[in-house]
């Protein structure tokens, strides 16, 4: 189904982040020229060169987790570790700011991010207002970013005109939820199914302990590639998209008029249970078993613009930690997933850590 409404020429890409939540002006509600123009400017953030200017960086942060992880005295939520991670990439690495103004912005858009798929009425005290005063916030922080950089850009919109202000802080305010709230959500389920999954695990640490650290420019990864990749494939870290129809179309024997929104949800296809799709093995991806083609990033012209940075986070994070540190579930506890905004487990991964003797 999801190929099928993705295909058809009778539906048009809808966005359905409401301007008020990300602003008019953001890349998540513009399509075409304006989308295009603003893709290519932020997209300067994320060519092969800054990828690779980031990775010393984001290895200093996964040391720094690891370091934190084997001095706990008491198990740790790695679910949180990973949203500051990721966070800490997207804000320090990417945009260029300090831990204090970090902090501050992290708190923020902890606020914005668990609103953003709230009702959308403004009353006092509720989320959703919530959101709209820490929006505010972050709005102010990030004029501060573009006026410190004002004079070295060179973003252009679609039509050749340099960008504004307002323009560019919405398009950097869209970047760390779209930047870290998937990422953070892909790092924290992929953990979750080697805990839950030791076979796997044990499958795939002789790889990710001959990686050389943290020069990991050079070696393939494929049982890693795999292994991501079957976790995406259980629990994509995005939920579903939509589309808006031209025309009347029946989709599963039900007419849809024209000028109406789709929404896809975005979850696993198990099969009928003849099959072990519902089982977590990577090996199919390498085996040639599994012939049909996943998108987690997306594709075409809306294919995530971080898709490049994410997977190096991802890669970093599971060689840098698994190989300093080893992991164990704490008992009862909920390893449930939670959907909104992202798939994450809802008792935040409660792990005891030692360190890894490599030998």
């Amino acid at each position: 189904m999801c190929s099928s409404v993705v295909s058809r020429p009778w539906l048009i890409y809808s966005p359905r982040v409401t301007p008020s939540r990300v602003g008019s002006r953001s890349l998540a509600n513009r399509s075409g020229d304006g989308h295009m123009g603003r893709r290519r400017v932020v997209g300067q953030l994320f060519s092969a060169a800054a990828l690779s200017r980031y990775i010393p960086s984001i290895a200093a942060l996964v040391e720094e987790l690891a370091d934190e992880l084997i001095q706990a005295k008491a198990p740790v939520q790695l679910v949180p570790c990973m949203r500051r991670f990721a966070f800490a990439v997207i804000a320090t690495t990417v945009l260029g700011l300090d831990a204090s103004d970090r902090q501050a912005l992290f708190a923020d858009f902890e606020i914005w991010t668990r609103a953003l798929f709230s009702i959308p009425v403004a009353i006092p005290g509720t989320p959703f207002a919530k959101a709209l005063e820490a929006k505010k916030r972050l709005l102010g922080r990030l004029k501060q970013v573009v006026a410190q950089t004002s004079a070295e850009r060179g973003g252009l919109d679609e039509a050749g005109i340099p960008l504004t202000d307002d323009d560019l802080v919405e398009q950097l305010l869209l970047l760390p939820f779209a930047g870290y709230e998937t990422t953070a959500s892909s790092l924290s389920c992929l953990m979750r199914a080697l805990l839950l999954n030791p076979d796997v695990e044990q499958w795939l640490l002789p790889e990710l302990l001959d990686q050389p650290w943290p020069n990991l420019t050079t070696r393939s990864c494929p049982r890693l590639d795999a292994t991501v990749l079957e976790v995406m494939r259980l629990t994509p870290p995005v939920g579903g998209f939509f589309r808006r129809t031209k025309q009347t179309v029946e989709l599963g024997g039900v007419a849809v008029p024209p000028d109406r929104v789709i929404q896809v949800a975005l979850v696993a296809d198990l099969g009928d249970g003849s099959s072990d799709l519902a089982e977590i093995r990577p090996q199919r991806h390498l085996d040639g078993s599994f012939n049909q083609t996943l998108l987690p990033f997306g594709g075409g012209g809306r294919v995530c613009l971080g898709k490049a940075l994410a997977e190096l986070e991802i890669r970093l994070m599971a060689i840098g930690l698994l190989q300093r540190v080893r992991l164990e579930l704490a008992p009862d506890q909920d390893l449930t997933l939670q959907q909104i905004p992202s798939p994450s487990p809802r008792g935040g991964l409660l792990v005891t850590a030692s360190a890894r003797n490599k030998s």
